[in-house]
């Protein structure tokens, strides 16, 4: 789940991949952001990268 804000995935489409809510999407980027310590989005993208977790995207 981390991995679709990372590739700047809005709410909607993260849903419309995985076959699930707007609201089941936006609890579970809540529960990443809280789990790890990030204040936003932009934060978990950041994270993503310097984790190398980015590079799976492609």
């Amino acid at each position: 789940m981390l991995l679709q804000p990372a590739a700047a995935h809005s709410n909607a489409e993260i849903a419309a991949r995985l076959g699930i809510g707007d609201e089941t999407v936006q609890t579970h980027v809540s529960r990443i952001l809280t789990e790890l310590s990030l204040r936003d989005r932009v934060h978990a993208v950041v994270h993503a990268h310097l984790h190398g977790l980015a590079r799976r995207l492609g």
